[in-house]
């Protein structure tokens, strides 16, 4: 279900606290901003260490794309 906020008069919003809690978002963590027909796109800016890397990659060629994929589903 969409959910309302509201820019403030310097265009920041407030992310409603339900879905800071479904995406695990605390304060401080960046965002990627992109406008995708017409609409606001903003995705939380994953870092990786090198511990989440571990593992990825063993004896067997992985592809760019299957390791992309790999860490889609650990966001």
């Amino acid at each position: 279900m969409p959910l309302k906020t509201i820019v403030d008069e310097r265009g920041r919003i407030t992310i409603p606290a339900e879905i800071r809690r479904k995406l695990k978002l605390r304060k401080g963590i960046e965002l990627l901003v992109e406008v995708k027909n017409g609409a606001i796109i903003l995705k939380p800016l994953r870092r990786i260490s090198a511990r989440d890397l571990l593992g990825i990659a063993g004896q067997e060629e992985v592809s760019i794309e299957e390791i992309e994929q790999s860490l889609a589903y650990t966001s």
